[in-house]
């Protein structure tokens, strides 16, 4: 079937079936998307809606739901424009052959850089409609007004047509601009509001379908052989018993090795009578000496911000250097995926934020054009960023290609950790000051691995300079081997955790050097209102009370921008001295992201966000010894338990004069800063390493009673 950067219209009626269809083209957004450094969106159709002679309006998207909500609140935006209920919006997400093109659902991109758009076809559909009744109905257009889908004469409801009635006059298409009248925040009727998930019944009652859960007939699973450690190499292969196990069929084809069963158990104990020795690649590094080599090894160094001279000398100098190690992703479902290739076609079922490059991936794999492969997104059980590759989806294509028959490969959770593409393990350094009068002089930053994601400063210094080194493999680029033994890719806000946390960190240490209280300090040092609202908004809801720290009170703050999102965190812990354990009693969280399109699925985004930080803050830490994963399921490593996380308070402040911004990853990046800084207002004692496990913690104790013997001493 033809592709839909390719398609004609009549292509398109055939995906879209009968009635009105709207498309429009994206210039706008394409520029939008070359500034955030992202694939540039096409410029011809990137997304359409039909209204069908049932009524019943259809959104077709290439994002996917993966349990952030965009399901729902993309609905709730074409209901919005188009002036339908709710109910009546069908969602067809992530389908290669029903979709448009888009490059991926991450980087909070899906409301503020799709929404507009998507906003902008619906109010282009309600136009056209409203034009097709005003013809209908004999009056003027501006005479007319739409309710739940019908078109009435405005003081006289008696007069009106439905949509359904309207779509079956004839087909119509119709290209929206750029200037379609979107309908004002005081005028919403369902953007603004919180209505129930159109995918929470599904959910809840575990009839929603995942990639594992598609069974086609005739379908086999298998298992593939993996190496021991990234970089290692085969040197034995003997695979004679497994050949021997009925039903099992053996692929040995290039680099991949597979063992076959139409029972997943059987597969499983046929790859356990494989026979396989490995060489493995000499590497001393681990999770300890990588910090060193990252130092040493990441020379390309790229100029994020400059302004003043951040090299000269200020009256008091603050050097300090903190470390982040890797952080896998650990979402409940593995990869998988179930692919069929016949007859010179291949459909893919696979969980995957990327449906679009994944096809053009498997594409690439089978040797096919990409209008002869489909990829269908179920829902995706979590993906953080990890999801962006589908390795799962290349290999269940290949394997179906040489056997002829659908074939699935679901990962098991030792594979989910070992193909993981990591958060990368990082080092900032910073060099700042303060004058005379105690205000910040300069800034000199650099952050080693990370990527500048959150580096840059929103606060008032005069002599600034923000470097960063290392390259730009969070951003999906491939992993840089020079500086990582595996690979690494975006992770929930990819840079902006590790930076916001040296940064915010970095701002509290030289405040409690001033002796001023942190919210006033930061305060002294912003101009931007929008900012000053934010934070000022939670510091009222949490009730701060002005103190130099450390105050004992184990109270902190901490701000970031990200995602076009303004966001200010404040804490409070208690810190058991004996045992090393952190535990949080609350937070609020106060952000400016716009428009609120669904206030509770924004907060149960800003709640997700605060409680996984706790886990790359807490006790997230990747083990490895060369390229060997030592983590291999949930014994040992750690995600936050229902028992750490407090009582968390989400303040929207009111900006209906700004377009939805990012949701999904915003109040994650605040989440180290601020338990850090709150750590150290009830101890004393800075941390500066993250996770900050117990033994960390005992040790930063340790270190400060010593400091404070040789003061008295």
């Amino acid at each position: 079937m033809t592709q839909l950067r390719q398609a004609s219209r009549r292509d398109l009626f055939k995906f879209a079936g009968a009635g009105v269809v709207i498309f429009f083209g994206l210039k706008g957004l394409a520029d939008a998307q070359a500034q955030e450094r992202r694939p540039p969106y096409p410029s011809d159709f990137h997304a359409y809606l039909a209204v069908g002679e049932n009524g019943r309006v259809t959104v077709f998207s290439g994002k996917i739901e993966m349990g952030q909500g965009v399901l729902t609140s993309q609905a709730q935006m074409a209901a919005e424009e188009l002036g339908v209920a709710l109910s009546s919006v069908d969602m067809v997400l992530g389908d290669t052959e029903r979709c448009p093109w888009d490059m991926g659902t991450f980087g909070s991109l899906t409301t503020r850089m799709f929404g507009p758009y998507l906003r902008a076809a619906a109010a282009k559909a309600r136009s056209v409609l409203l034009g097709l009744a005003a013809k209908r109905l004999n009056v003027p257009a501006d005479m007319l007004t739409v309710k739940d889908g019908v078109v009435f004469v405005i003081g006289d409801p008696a007069r009106s047509v439905t949509y359904a009635a309207l779509a079956k006059e004839a087909r119509v298409t119709e290209a929206v601009d750029e200037q379609a009248v979107l309908r004002r925040p005081a005028a919403f009727t369902v953007m603004g509001r919180s209505p129930k998930r159109l995918d929470g019944v599904e959910k809840v009652t575990g009839e929603a379908k995942y990639a594992a859960d598609i069974r086609l007939p005739n379908m086999l699973y298998a298992r593939v052989l993996r190496a021991p450690a990234h970089g290692a190499v085969l040197t034995r292969l003997d695979t004679a018993a497994a050949e021997k196990l009925p039903g099992v069929i053996v692929i040995k084809h290039e680099d991949l090795t597979a063992v076959l069963h139409p029972d997943p158990e059987g597969a499983a104990s046929a790859l356990s009578k494989v026979v396989a020795a490995w060489r493995k690649a000499p590497s001393s590094l681990n999770q300890e000496t990588i910090f060193a080599h990252l130092l040493s090894a990441a020379t390309d160094v790229r100029a994020i911000e400059a302004r003043g001279n951040a090299t000269s000398k200020p009256v008091r100098t603050f050097e300090t250097t903190y470390h982040k190690g890797y952080v896998a992703h650990a979402p409940i479902e593995p990869h998988a995926a179930l692919a069929e290739v016949r007859n010179g076609r291949a459909t893919v079922w696979a969980s995957t934020q990327t449906p679009f490059p994944t096809r053009s991936a498997v594409a690439k794999a089978l040797g096919f054009e990409e209008k002869a492969v489909r990829v269908i997104t179920p829902f995706v059980g979590g993906g953080f960023g990890g999801k962006s590759a589908s390795l799962q989806a290349i290999e269940a294509a290949r394997l179906s290609q040489i056997t002829g028959r659908p074939v699935q490969v679901a990962w098991t959770r030792a594979e989910e950790f070992f193909y993981d593409t990591f958060d990368p393990a990082a080092v900032v350094t910073i060099r700042s000051g303060l004058d005379a009068r105690d205000r910040i002089s300069h800034w000199d930053y650099v952050v080693y691995a990370a990527g500048p994601r959150g580096a840059s400063l929103f606060y008032d210094i005069p002599n600034v300079r923000v470097r960063s080194a290392g390259g730009l493999a969070y951003e999906g680029e491939a992993a840089n081997e020079s500086l990582h033994l595996f690979g690494t890719g975006p992770w929930r806000a990819p840079g902006a955790n590790m930076n916001v946390f040296a940064i915010e960190s970095q701002i509290d240490t030289m405040a409690a050097a001033a002796g001023q209280d942190p919210v006033a300090f930061r305060l002294q040092h912003l101009t931007d209102e929008r900012m000053r609202r934010v934070l000022q908004a939670c510091a009222g809801a949490f009730g701060w009370k002005p103190a130099r720290a450390p105050s004992g009170g184990g109270v902190a703050v901490a701000l970031s921008i990200d995602a076009g999102t303004y966001v200010a965190t404040m804490a409070e812990v208690k810190v058991d001295r004996s045992k090393g354990l952190v535990q949080p009693t609350r937070i609020t969280c106060a952000l400016d992201m716009g428009v609120v399109v669904n206030p509770d699925g924004a907060r149960m985004q800003t709640e997700g966000c605060l409680t996984m930080g706790l886990g790359y803050t807490l006790a997230e830490e990747l083990k490895f010894d060369g390229g060997e994963i030592l983590d291999t399921n949930f014994g040992s490593y750690q995600l936050p338990r229902f028992s750490w996380v407090p009582p968390i308070e989400t303040v929207f402040v009111k900006n209906d004069t700004l377009a939805p911004q990012g949701c999904g990853e915003p109040a994650i990046t605040t989440t180290g800063a601020v338990l850090a800084n709150a750590v150290f207002d009830a101890t004393g004692a800075r941390l500066l390493r993250l996770p900050m496990t117990p033994e960390r913690v005992l040790a930063a104790l340790a270190a400060k009673g010593r400091q404070a013997s040789a003061g008295a001493a």
